[in-house]
C-alpha cells in the first residue's frame, strides 16, 4: 500500500487540514465533561500520570486533567494537532507519533484515555494496541475509550463539508468488549453514545485488575 492509499496518512492529512474546524464543530472546550469528571473520581486528587492517546489539540482531555494537577502525556499522529496542543496546554507533554508505534514502560500510567482515536486505526492493529495499553497501566489503572458500535470501514471524501477526506475503521461493540477482556482489562461500564440520526459509538470504561 503506497503512501497515498495509506489510511493512517489519510487520517493525518485530514486532521492537519481540519484541526481548528474539528474543535469548532464539536465544541472542543466543553465536550466529554461528564466522562472526565467520572474518570477523575477514580484518580488521586492530584499527581496521577495520564496518557491521552489521540490527543488532538489537547482540548478538553489534556487541558482538563492537567488543570486538575495531573501529569499528562498526549500522543497524536497530526503535527498540526500537536503544535496546537503545545500552545493550548503548555503544562502537558505532547509527542507527534503513530499510536501503534509509541512505547512506554510497563505500569507507567494511572489512566489511559483514547477518545475517537482508536476508530482511525486499521482493525488488525487495534487488538495489539489494546494489549499494550493494558501493560502501560498500573494495577487499578483506568482505561476510557470510545470505539465503534457497529462494524464499518470506509471514508468520507467531504468530511465536515470541507472537501477533505477522512477514514475510519470500526469493529462492533461486542468485538471491542472481547478485545478489552483478552487484553487483561475488566470492563466496568459500556454506554452507547449516539451521533447523528442513526449512528453512534460505544464508550467503554475499564480497569486493569
Amino acid at each position: 500500500m503506497d503512501e497515498v492509499d495509506n489510511p493512517k496518512d489519510v487520517v493525518r492529512r485530514g486532521y492537519d487540514a481540519l484541526s481548528l474546524r474539528y474543535d469548532q464543530e464539536f465544541g472542543g472546550a466543553t465536550k466529554y465533561r461528564s466522562w472526565l469528571d467520572e474518570l477523575r473520581g477514580h484518580l488521586p486528587a492530584t499527581g496521577a500520570r495520564v496518557l491521552d492517546l489521540g490527543c488532538g489539540s489537547g482540548v478538553p482531555v489534556a487541558r482538563t486533567l492537567a488543570d486538575a494537577g495531573h501529569h499528562v502525556t498526549g500522543v497524536d499522529i497530526s503535527e498540526v494537532q500537536i503544535q496546537r496542543a503545545r500552545r493550548l496546554v503548555a503544562q502537558a507533554e505532547f509527542v507527534r507519533a503513530d499510536a501503534t508505534a509509541v512505547d512506554f514502560a510497563a505500569a507507567s500510567f494511572d489512566a489511559v484515555v483514547c477518545l475517537y482515536a482508536l476508530i482511525h486505526i486499521p482493525l488488525p492493529e487495534q487488538p495489539p494496541l489494546l494489549h499494550r495499553i493494558a501493560t502501560w497501566l498500573r494495577p487499578g489503572g483506568r482505561f476510557l475509550a470510545t470505539t465503534g458500535h457497529r462494524a464499518w470501514t470506509g471514508t468520507d471524501e467531504n468530511w465536515l463539508g470541507s472537501g477533505t477526506t477522512m477514514w475510519w475503521s470500526h469493529a462492533d461493540a461486542a468485538d471491542y468488549r472481547t478485545w478489552l477482556t483478552e487484553a487483561g482489562l475488566t470492563v466496568d461500564q459500556e454506554t452507547f453514545v449516539p451521533e447523528g440520526d442513526t449512528g453512534g459509538h460505544t464508550l467503554f470504561s475499564a480497569h486493569r485488575p
